[in-house]
């Protein structure tokens, strides 16, 4: 593993979710300049000896079950540091700005997570959802460094570790994709500021073990609808069940995937305060 100078060891700790892609971690771990977490989802392609025989330094919790997103929870648990940087097992920070991120959460106390800027694949083409970002309707509030979200980029994001844990973390009922929604809702609830900052990078190249588009998009769908019923209230969860419906079969997709959820989310359902759903709805499109 690289160790850069510039960055506070004690400071952030890479908390990383991964099954079955071996050969991405393999790749990707060397470019990690904070101590890392590995939480193994229950890998069948010997990933936990690999990574233990080549990286001896890095920390790894091999599940015995695939726990989805929570294992992220799990990993944030094994670390002692006030910064946790959920980096993906193909994504790593660019040289030097996982400290620079560091320092612009230290400068900005109320800021609960950072999303930075995305470069994808060797062509380090920009992320579209960074432009979205960068163009948020929430505008920037006086105290953050950038554009107010609320949502974010799992492998992009820095986030305090006081304000992650207050809020339970990831959770076991929305999974993975989608997950992030549920948890910057909550942070935004609790008062934190999320915010997205250009000035600083990570990489992204997406593993070629990835599901298929259509499969990855009825995903997302289930993750909206658990949110919304964890969250929302029933008018709104209503709303999100009808675009569900009208999205065509992978809304349908992810609203047969959503069903033996519903009690699990409907016993964590809290609903979230007007200041923040008056953001849902601005940023809804």
């Amino acid at each position: 593993m690289t160790t850069h100078l510039d960055v506070p060891r004690a400071a952030v700790t890479c908390v990383v979710a991964s099954r079955n892609r071996r050969a991405d971690l393999l790749a990707s771990l060397p470019h990690h300049e904070a101590p890392v977490v590995l939480v193994d989802n229950a890998s069948t392609d010997g990933t936990v000896d690999a990574v233990r025989a080549a990286h001896p330094e890095v920390t790894v919790l091999a599940l015995a079950e695939n726990a989805g997103a929570l294992a992220r929870t799990l990993g944030a648990a094994e670390a002692d540091s006030p910064f946790l940087a959920f980096t993906d097992d193909d994504s790593w920070w660019a040289p030097g700005d996982l400290a620079r991120a560091v320092e612009v959460m230290r400068a900005h106390r109320r800021l609960g997570l950072l999303n930075a800027r995305i470069l994808v694949g060797p062509e380090e083409q920009l992320d579209p959802v960074c432009t979205e970002m960068a163009a948020s309707p929430l505008g920037t509030e006086p105290d953050l460094p950038g554009p107010s979200l609320l949502g974010f980029v799992a492998c992009a994001a820095l986030v305090r570790t006081e304000a992650f844990t207050a809020v339970g973390g990831f959770d076991p009922v929305v999974r993975f994709p989608g997950e992030e929604e549920r948890l910057a809702l909550d942070l935004a609830a609790a008062g934190w500021g999320l915010a997205y900052v250009d000035g600083v990078t990570v990489h992204h190249h997406p593993s070629v073990h990835r599901e298929a588009a259509a499969a990855r998009q009825a995903g997302i769908w289930r993750s909206r609808v658990l949110t919304a019923l964890m969250r929302y209230p029933a008018i709104a969860v209503t709303g999100q069940l009808r675009h569900a419906a009208a999205a065509g079969p992978v809304g349908w997709r992810g609203l047969a995937g959503a069903l033996p959820r519903v009690p699990a989310a409907l016993r964590r359902r809290r609903v979230l305060p007007p200041s923040v759903m008056r953001g849902v709805r601005e940023l809804a499109p």
